[in-house]
């Protein structure tokens, strides 16, 4: 997976490529816990996320734990698939998903 980050004095987006599983969950982990000093709007990019797992929606309930009470959080352009797995799962009523 590749992470591409774009930081504007508060807002902070990470753009996901490839997946987000259990071998690159620890990779997105250690960005929002590297990236988040001063941060209080995280957008999260899936326009190129080909895949989410269960250890990649484990790392997105981590950075709505790290956003919580600092900021916002939202996942933008995720796919049909990635929309339906927020809907069915219920994440979708934590975290903003488009």
């Amino acid at each position: 997976m590749v992470i591409s980050k774009v930081r504007d004095n508060t807002s902070l987006t990470l753009a996901l490529e490839g997946r987000l599983d259990v071998l690159t969950a620890p990779l997105l982990e250690e960005q929002l816990n590297t990236s988040l000093d001063g941060v209080t709007e995280l957008t999260l990019d899936f326009a190129k996320l080909e895949y989410l797992s269960s250890a990649g929606f484990r790392t997105l309930i981590i950075a709505y734990k790290l956003m919580h009470g600092k900021g916002s959080l939202k996942v933008v352009n995720a796919n049909d698939i990635v929309q339906e797995a927020f809907r069915v799962t219920g994440v979708d009523n934590v975290i903003p998903v488009s």
